[in-house]
Formats: structure tokens, C-alpha cells, sequence
């Protein structure tokens, strides 16, 4: 009985002397894991990236290399398809690090995350209208730009995520106008004058407010408030004297969104 206990006991003993978890980045130096890590980023092995940057990361957690690992696991998180955990790990990288070199990709790639969150395959092959899907991704895309380009004019990712803006603000105003247009379909007229005005007020140089303008005309007359009507209409007349709304309705020409 003594002698199997004095067996398990070197049995048990042994097990120390074994690598633990089988962990090939044993002994790993925090460059060999950064490189290795860029290595798997090239042939795009995105989670074996993760799992180098995090344990870089863990065993390493001062230094350039560190930090770097921080905001590369980002963009590695992004190109696996995570991007709650993409977002996730550039909010945690701007708090950390506000005044490092790379904050600007941080703010960049925040805002290209959402704005990619909702292009994947299903929008593709079902050609929806981005505009009449939920706008908070792309809201949130455009905060981040925003911020990009106020606290970083110089950087190079500006001009981009200025292109982006543009689209976004066209992208949200039509957005508000695919709802007032609903409205305007089902009768809830007061409904559909109120979303419109909501696109004149705060996206002015959109396109989708000539759009916007028709609407506010149409729901004024289905409501019998003829001075509100003239104004919409004159103003709308004014601006775009050549609409084809008047002629066509609010049926749509076409997709206007396939930029990207």
C-alpha cells in the first residue's frame, strides 16, 4: 500500500516537469512573440494573431511591444470578424494611451468597424438599402470619424474618414427619410412632416433633402394646411427647380448608396 502511494506521489510530482498546456510560446521573448504575431497577421491567420498579441500582452505588459499588441489585436479582431471585441479593444487602447502616435488608427479603425458592421453578405446579396436598416452603427461610425478628423487633421487616415462622413451624413438623412416616407404611406401624416423637418434641421446639405421637401409637402396637403404646404413647396421649387419628384412621386430611381 505504501509503495503505491509513494508511486502516485512521484506520479503526481512529474507532472510539474511536463510544459504546461503544451504552450509552444514557452520561453517566448515578448519581440518573438510580436513577430510571430505579424507573421500570422500576413498569411491571415487572425485568431492565432489574437492568441500571440494576448499573450504578449499577458506575460509582457510594459513596453512598446505591449502597447503595440494593444491596438494590433484590434485590427486583427476585425479582420476575424469580431467587431464588438474590435471596438472593444480601440476604446480600451484611446483610454490607455491618449497621447501615443497610433491614437489617430485607433479612432480610425473604430470607425471603420462600424462602418463595415453592417455591409457583410446578407446585405449584399439581399441589396437592402443600408439606409433602411439600423442607423446606430453608422452613427457611431461617424462620431468616431468626427473625432478623428477634429482632433487629428494631419493624420493620414483624415482624408478617408472625411470621404466616409459624407457618405454617413447621406446615409443617416435618408435614413430619416425612408421613415418619414412609411409614415407618409400609412397616413400618419403629422408623422412623416416631423421626421422630414428633422432632415432639414440637421443634415442641410444632404442630398436625400430634396426628398425630404416633397414629403413635407405631400403630408401637408394629405393634412389641409395649405400655408405649410406653399412654404415647403416654394422652398422646395427653389432649390431644386428641375425635381423629378414632382414628376414621379417617391418612387426611387435607384440605389443610391453602392459607393463602397
Amino acid at each position: 500500500m505504501r509503495s503505491v502511494a509513494i508511486v502516485v506521489a512521484l506520479l503526481l510530482g512529474g507532472c510539474g516537469l511536463l510544459p504546461e498546456g503544451g504552450d509552444e510560446t514557452s520561453g517566448w521573448s515578448a519581440q518573438k512573440l510580436y513577430t510571430e504575431a505579424k507573421t500570422a497577421m500576413s498569411d491571415g491567420s487572425y485568431d492565432k494573431a489574437i492568441k500571440y498579441f494576448e499573450t504578449l500582452e499577458a506575460r509582457y505588459p510594459y513596453g512598446r511591444y505591449a502597447q503595440q499588441a494593444q491596438l494590433e489585436v484590434a485590427y486583427a479582431y476585425f479582420r476575424s470578424g469580431e467587431a464588438a471585441l474590435s471596438i472593444a479593444a480601440c476604446d480600451r487602447f484611446i483610454k490607455l494611451h491618449p497621447n501615443h502616435p497610433n491614437v489617430d488608427y485607433a479612432y480610425y479603425l473604430k470607425g471603420l468597424v462600424n462602418f463595415n458592421e453592417d455591409q457583410g453578405m446578407l446585405g449584399y446579396v439581399s441589396a437592402q438599402d443600408p439606409t433602411e436598416r439600423d442607423p446606430k452603427a453608422a452613427r457611431e461610425s461617424f462620431l468616431a470619424f468626427k473625432e478623428l478628423v477634429a482632433r487629428f487633421p494631419e493624420s493620414k487616415y483624415t482624408p478617408d474618414a472625411t470621404a466616409r462622413m459624407s457618405y454617413l451624413v447621406n446615409a443617416l438623412a435618408s435614413h430619416e427619410v425612408h421613415v418619414a416616407r412609411y409614415y407618409l404611406r400609412r397616413g400618419a401624416y403629422i408623422a412623416a412632416a416631423n421626421r422630414a423637418q428633422f432632415v432639414l434641421r440637421n443634415y442641410p446639405d444632404a442630398p436625400a433633402l430634396e426628398e425630404a421637401l416633397f414629403v413635407m409637402v405631400k403630408a401637408y396637403d394629405a393634412l389641409g394646411m395649405s400655408d405649410l404646404r406653399d412654404d415647403a413647396d416654394r422652398v422646395m421649387r427653389k432649390n431644386f427647380p428641375q425635381s423629378e419628384y414632382y414628376a414621379r412621386g417617391l418612387e426611387r430611381k435607384g440605389p443610391w448608396w453602392k459607393l463602397w
